[in-house]
């Protein structure tokens, strides 16, 4: 596998959802974004979308908040550690805190999601990855983190109804099994511009990876670093004003069957000078709902491609409840916090 990067900016579409943002929009306009959509998730599984109805000045509050957050000393973020947000796998991670394919990720971040009170139903079950969030005590930061991720929530569903199209199917059709009530995880993540000390082994930001769900709704600032693994090979995915990046997961592959690509990607380790925050938004199928390859779609040749994968696994092999998958995933990026917690 080569290691070497080129542009994107020829190789990832751009694509204007309004048509899909806007209510008001004509069928053909919303058929034309589809068609678009289709392409990009056929050709790579990635692609930016800009006219995304997010307030810039939404964007540019979190993320300064965010960067007083992370300004602060270690020990006063780490009262906002993980393993106090319980089985709802919520709080602060510290830089090298965080595995992929068993190798630390040279980043820290907060891991944050649907806010839920200790008296929702699922969180009585104890259903992980569901419950409280643990927002720092940083002036604004709680109200903007939940208006973010309300907007960017949004989009998200307007996405999957142009996903849905571009397959033929009924806007509706991902809200109707897996997403009227969607697992929707984010993550605020920062990565300094600091030295590896002597002894770790840290070659990225974030090691080689696919995603887990349906839909990641990406925010990255304008330091880069994010690259992304095409048939033609790694290609740089750089920041681009009024856009978000989007790619589609694991489970999105697995229901069409290997039609849309779960690709892998991963972000280099920042040596600008710089310290860099993104914002994932991961939309994924409801925790209990069970995954399902969708019926009448071309048929596809089916394969196991998990000596290729960066897991090893066969995601077209999966049958089950989506939050099985999730927590056998997860579990390998804080294997620790997993024997506390879970």
């Amino acid at each position: 596998m080569t290691t070497e990067t080129s542009s994107a900016a020829a190789t990832l579409p751009v694509i204007n959802i309004a048509a899909l943002v806007n209510g008001h929009a004509s069928a053909q306009d919303r058929a034309q974004v589809a068609h678009a959509i289709g392409l990009a998730c056929r050709e790579h599984g990635f692609f930016y979308i800009s006219h995304h109805g997010v307030p810039q000045a939404l964007i540019d509050r979190l993320h300064s908040l965010s960067e007083a957050f992370f300004a602060w000393p270690e020990e006063k973020k780490m009262q906002w550690r993980m393993s106090l947000g319980g089985r709802a796998w919520r709080g602060y991670f510290k830089v090298g805190g965080e595995l992929t394919s068993g190798l630390p990720d040279w980043k820290e971040g907060l891991y944050l999601g649907s806010e839920l009170p200790a008296d929702h139903a699922l969180v009585q079950a104890k259903t992980p990855v569901h419950g409280a969030n643990l927002f720092p005590d940083l002036e604004g930061y709680r109200d903007t983190i939940l208006a973010y991720m309300d907007a960017v929530t949004h989009v998200g569903h307007c996405v999957m109804e142009g996903i849905a199209l571009s397959l033929d199917l009924p806007a509706s059709y991902f809200a109707d099994r897996y997403t009227a009530d969607p697992l929707v995880l984010f993550r605020i993540f920062n990565y300094p511009s600091v030295a590896v000390p002597d002894g770790m082994d840290v070659q990225w930001g974030v090691g080689e990876h696919t995603d887990y769900g349906l839909l990641t709704v990406l925010y990255q600032d304008a330091i880069g670093g994010l690259a992304v693994h095409t048939p033609q090979g790694w290609v740089d995915a750089p920041p681009l004003p009024g856009t978000f990046v989007c790619n589609i997961g694991d489970m999105l592959d697995r229901m069409t069957g290997g039609l849309y690509k779960s690709t892998p990607h991963r972000v280099k380790r920042n040596t600008s000078g710089t310290d860099r925050q993104s914002f994932p938004l991961f939309f994924d199928p409801n925790f209990e709902a069970r995954v399902q390859r969708i019926e009448g779609l071309a048929e596809v040749p089916a394969h196991d491609d998990s000596a290729a994968r960066w897991d090893k696994a066969n995601v077209h092999a999966f049958s089950g409840r989506y939050g099985d998958y999730l927590l056998a995933k997860v579990s390998k990026v804080f294997p620790q916090l997993k024997d506390e917690v879970l």
